[in-house]
């Protein structure tokens, strides 16, 4: 028996085998649960064919969480491929690149990356409210937003927001069974890090602070930890966020 045998997901933000979200839909499969994977515009072709090289083919819908008319249309377009849900993943994250210049980022970019890194939780949430019973599970992946990180900038404040959504989610949520919360993953080489100005600073040191170490090429841990979030074994955790990044969070220093 699978730890999410009989389980129905929506998972979001399979862009390449190296996305986190590939490897939680691919962990997901294998413990038993159904998956749909969402995409949009000229990434949906490469969703689709990555989704190929999942245990299981599964569908992709159409889903721009900045677009209200693909977020009020979800659940009707769900229903034509699953009847229900029990987890959702929320691992979709962008900020033009004048966001990571933190003075000079103009409130268009900061606007951006605000409504398609941090809003987005709430909007995905809502929008798959109709289909989501007591006990469902909703996991966003973020990247601890406590401190001011070198390059991150806008997207940092963006993931701050993320994570206060986070919480407002669970506070909202809680009183229809439904839990929150979120992983915090440390760097990762995944097409998202790519796009990031001077990510590679991260990635050249993370490993150094971290009590348990880190692999930049390994989703794997984090991608568990999104599993155990959407099963039944966090029944009373909600608007928690756990980190998966070797101990760093931990640390001084």
């Amino acid at each position: 028996m699978g730890l999410l045998d009989g389980k129905k997901l929506l998972i979001t933000g399979v862009l390449m085998d190296s996305s986190i979200a590939f490897h939680v839909a691919r962990i997901a499969q294998n413990e038993g649960a159904e998956v749909v994977l969402t995409s949009f515009g000229r990434t949906m072709r490469i969703t689709q064919t990555i989704a190929k090289r999942l245990p299981t083919t599964p569908e992709v819908i159409e889903l721009d969480v900045t677009d209200a008319e693909h977020l009020d249309t979800l659940s009707d377009r769900l229903k034509e491929h699953i009847g229900s849900l029990d987890g959702v993943l929320h691992s979709i994250g962008f900020a033009p690149l004048g966001a990571f210049n933190f003075l000079e980022g103009t409130w268009e970019d900061v606007s951006t990356a605000i409504h398609a890194s941090a809003y987005s939780l709430k909007a995905l949430a809502t929008a798959t409210l109709p289909m989501l019973d007591r006990g469902s599970s909703i996991v966003g992946l973020t990247f601890d937003a406590r401190f001011a990180w070198p390059v991150y900038d806008w997207m940092g404040v963006a993931k701050a927001a993320f994570e206060s959504t986070n919480r407002y989610l669970a506070r909202d949520l809680g009183p229809l069974g439904i839990r929150s919360n979120l992983v915090a993953a440390g760097p990762l080489r995944t097409t998202a890090a790519k796009s990031i100005p001077g990510f590679a600073t991260f990635e050249d040191t993370w490993g150094d602070r971290a009590p348990l170490g880190w692999d930049v090429r390994d989703p794997d841990p984090a991608a568990q930890a999104c599993i155990a979030l959407l099963s039944d074994w966090f029944p009373a955790t909600t608007g928690e966020i756990v980190h998966v990044d070797g101990g760093v969070h931990a640390m001084g220093q």
